[in-house]
């Protein structure tokens, strides 16, 4: 069985036994958290950071955990919303004038957070995602696609420049500056949007699915998904110096299983963690106000999604390409990370519900 390091409660076995099953079955390397009341029960790590394998996973491993950075790009909008400093209802050229073109007048933030405004699809050049100013005007003068707020097509690129963009007007400052600033930095969380330099000797770059190569790209997991028009990016493009450096808030945050439940468990615990409060209970609930639920045009399956989070039943999170996974259970007041570097054809990974229920499997012997 494969070796796993780090710490967990003995009630919580499932996790790190699961864990090592999917390393056993072939994985590079992964990190699991489970955050209960606000306090870890589960921080364990195993496998490899590189492909070939020789360099073990070590506690303070980072990954690119792709489109779970929205659930840190959309927690910094509701931060705001609970302030008073951000209004979901209001279009988004109150306060992004430049955006009120080409049919755009009526966009509304929560579009941007729910994957309503039309703009879905990245069509620039891959270079122009590492310059924000550009990609933020492309944006602006782009048209909808469909009538904003009518139908969901996952932003899969798109919606952390939007959303992002949004953030920095109301601020002034970058949607990375004000995560580290407000989120990260009063939690002790080991998270990065635009990651420095100092820290890429902890990177475990993302691994493709066998047999594919640095090439590989993503697909849609649904089958009545509309074919992709926009540019597709590579794993070799997540793997680059560039892309770490960039403030892509939907897809290039670098962190941990332990940092994305730390940041996630402020959600699942009424907005506090670790003494530290965030945003209100309200602010919380904000998250959960389905906005649209149906089919996904772009992933091609059914949806439902609230304030920049998918919604499942009662709980709430969302996946990144390749298999990371962030689930939210606030009745349970726990938050499940699983964050790995080994990718996965997006119709053939469990791996995430499996370690989602291991971790129910604990949480119903903490509280038997």
């Amino acid at each position: 069985m494969a070796d796993i390091r780090g710490t967990y409660d003995d009630l919580f076995t499932a996790v790190p036994n699961t864990l090592a099953g999917l390393l056993d079955e072939g994985d590079a390397g992964a990190s699991v958290a489970v955050f209960v009341d606000g306090e870890s029960v589960v921080d364990v790590w195993g496998g490899f950071a590189d492909a070939d394998r020789t360099t073990p996973w070590q506690q303070d491993t980072i990954t690119n955990v792709w489109s779970v950075t929205k659930t840190m790009t959309a927690l910094c909008a509701l931060v705001l919303a609970d302030r008073g400093d951000l209004d979901p209802t209001a279009p988004v050229a109150r306060y992004w004038p430049e955006f009120a073109t080409a049919g755009k007048d009526k966009v509304l933030v929560r579009h941007l957070l729910a994957h309503t405004a039309g703009l879905p699809d990245w069509d620039g050049p891959i270079e122009e995602l590492y310059d924000w100013p550009a990609a933020t005007a492309r944006l602006a003068a782009s048209a909808p696609q469909w009538d904003p707020g009518s139908a969901a097509g996952y932003h899969s690129l798109t919606q952390g420049f939007l959303v992002g963009e949004v953030v920095r007007r109301v601020t002034g400052r970058s949607l990375g500056e004000f995560f580290a600033e407000e989120v990260a930095g009063p939690l002790a969380a080991d998270f990065h949007i635009g990651l420095p330099a100092a820290h890429d000797h902890r990177v475990a770059l993302a691994v493709p699915p066998s047999p594919h190569d640095g090439d590989y790209t993503a697909s849609a997991p649904g089958r009545s998904a509309s074919p992709a028009t926009g540019t597709a990016v590579r794993v070799r493009d997540g793997n680059s110096t560039a892309w770490r450096r960039a403030q892509i808030p939907a897809a290039s945050g670098f962190g941990n299983a332990r940092s994305v439940a730390l940041v996630q468990s402020v959600m699942a615990c009424g907005g506090t963690a670790r003494g530290v409060r965030l945003l209100s209970q309200p602010g919380c609930d904000r998250a959960r106000q389905e906005q649209i639920s149906g089919e996904d045009r772009r992933l091609g399956m059914p949806v439902r999604y609230g304030l920049g989070y998918g919604l499942f039943g009662n709980t709430f999170g969302w996946g990144g390409w390749g298999g990371s996974l962030v689930m939210i259970d606030p009745e349970a007041r726990m938050a499940v990370a699983y964050v790995t570097n080994q990718m996965r054809e997006p119709a053939d990974d469990n791996r995430g519900l499996e370690l989602v229920m291991a971790a129910y499997d604990g949480l119903k012997r903490l509280r038997a």
